[in-house]
């Protein structure tokens, strides 16, 4: 069997992951520290015989046999990366170092989980991978979108240098059941107010965009990355290109929630990007993936995840 090392396992996206390759009988080794990932997202998976986890910080190094790595560790949401910006681009930075130290005494393939955010806030628009971004190096955001830069850079020069093996996949906005209820992200916080009967909070006019993934759209673009052709290392753009204003992603959630919710208005933070949608002809071409799941249908998932967890 393929052994599977996936770092940031026990969290949202780590988690499903998780799901999808024990689903295609593989061995996951779920390495974890739990600061953003939780337990329970991997509960109904400890007694499958073929899943391992093991509690560990990957700025430290690992010492592991496995035949991949899928890098996810980092917290994602602004409230989490900025609790503690200095460890955020340590996880980035060091953690990259790491893996890729592990994956060249190894051998193996190696997968970059990156980000959107290396384009900061963008003047092209939709993004493309040959867009090199417009990031303020020194604001608060910048813990995340120049970790993931840096952990970009090494990857590349790893490649170059060491000849390994890479994949680097750059992830827009991504939703679905098992993100965290407090994670500050516009699809979690307006499904979590809504539900609890709050007032909405918009940050900004409402008219910064988002693109929305579902999450099992992106795990299929992730395990499509992965197991792409030799040579092809990327970086690739995997995100849903339907874009939709803050206001018209609260007015979506409050209809389908239902309640007496109504939108506030707040100053929009430093720095928050005014708007974000991929271009996919990349991962069309190379990966032969697009999303599939709509955006109603995913937030009805996510909605009666939340109202679950709520209800407890």
């Amino acid at each position: 069997m393929t052994r599977v090392l996936v770092t940031g396992g026990s969290g949202f996206l780590g988690s499903h992951l998780c799901d999808r390759l024990l689903a295609r009988d593989m061995e996951v080794l779920c390495v974890d520290n739990y600061f953003t990932g939780r337990k329970q997202n991997i509960k109904h998976l400890l007694n499958n015989p073929s899943f391992e986890v093991l509690r560990h910080d990957i700025t430290f190094p690992l010492f592991v046999e496995v035949d991949q790595i899928y890098n996810l560790a980092c917290p994602a949401s602004p409230i989490h990366y900025q609790f503690d910006p200095v460890q955020t681009t340590k996880t980035s930075v060091i953690g990259a170092i790491n893996m890729l130290g592990l994956a060249k005494r190894l051998k193996i393939r190696i997968l970059q989980a990156s980000t959107s955010e290396v384009y900061g806030d963008p003047e092209v628009h939709p993004q493309t991978e040959d867009y090199w971004g417009r990031v303020n190096p020194i604001g608060i955001r910048s813990c995340y979108d120049e970790g993931k830069r840096c952990a970009e850079t090494l990857f590349f020069d790893y490649q170059r240098q060491h000849g390994l093996d890479v994949k680097v996949m750059r992830i827009f906005n991504t939703y679905g059941p098992r993100m965290h209820p407090n994670d500050g992200r516009v699809v979690s916080n307006f499904i979590v107010q809504a539900l609890k009967g709050d007032d909405i909070t918009i940050y900004g006019d409402g008219s910064q965009t988002r693109s929305f993934c579902y999450v099992d759209d992106l795990i299929d673009g992730m395990v499509g990355m992965m197991n792409s052709r030799e040579g092809f290392a990327g970086p690739v753009n995997v995100g849903n290109p339907g874009e939709f204003t803050m206001l018209e992603l609260a007015e979506k959630v409050i209809g389908l929630v239902g309640g007496t919710s109504r939108i506030t208005y707040q100053a929009l933070p430093q720095d928050d990007p005014k708007q974000r949608q991929p271009d996919i002809s990349l991962a069309k071409s190379e990966l032969g993936w697009e999303p599939k799941v709509a955006l109603e249908d995913g937030l009805k998932e996510t909605i009666a995840y939340f109202r679950n967890i709520l209800e407890k």
